[in-house]
């Protein structure tokens, strides 16, 4: 298998939950209704208002702070430097290049200048086709790919990808052909076993 790990970013890899619940916080937003997956229903807010909302947040400077999801840290940094492991980013996050920017400064501050070799973003709910399909035609097409969005998942599996599916609330009823994992050590073991 190519050492080269494709994984998607948020819920993945930083916690975006934790940062987003903070920021709403700080705006003057309080949690109404303890869902712990569905953000207009968690803080009591009509649907389009709070994509606006998550999108403010995507492109505001704490969108740089984010901390490491679950074990990620641990794990990615063990991958790459005991097994020599290189990851790619592919992100569903803003076409603001301020927002790229701080989203590179905060993988590099907790992983590493140079545990991701390549950044590729999409805007706010936009599809990742096209971004993965370039990491194929660049890396080949024997490549993991993490996700925990039951709909992106599956497209890198379509692709070629060897999927896997990080677990969540939000797709706890996935029935697809990705490997579900829980935590970046199940990923390690999967990887470790594999080679």
């Amino acid at each position: 298998m190519n050492k080269v790990f494709v994984t998607d970013i948020d819920g993945c890899v930083l916690d975006w939950d934790y940062g987003f619940r903070t920021w709403m916080e700080f705006q003057g937003h309080t949690v109404k209704i303890s869902d712990k997956w569905n953000m207009a229903k968690c803080f009591d807010l009509p649907e389009d208002t709070i994509m606006q909302l998550i999108k403010q947040f995507n492109t505001s400077a704490a969108i740089g702070f984010l901390p490491p999801f679950r074990d990620a840290q641990y794990y990615i940094k063990l991958l790459h430097e005991k097994h020599r492991w290189q990851f790619v980013a592919v992100t569903a996050l803003s076409s603001d290049p301020h927002a790229q920017k701080l989203r590179i400064k905060n993988l590099n501050k907790i992983f590493g200048d140079n545990v991701f070799i390549d950044h590729y973003f999409v805007d706010t709910f936009q599809s990742k086709e096209e971004h993965l399909q370039t990491v194929i035609d660049k890396y080949g097409s024997d490549l993991y790919w993490l996700e925990d969005k039951k709909m992106n998942a599956d497209l890198g599996s379509d692709m070629g990808y060897a999927g896997l599916l990080m677990e969540h609330g939000h797709n706890l009823d996935y029935s697809g052909l990705c490997y579900r994992v829980k935590h970046w050590q199940d990923i390690y073991d999967c990887i470790v076993n594999e080679s």
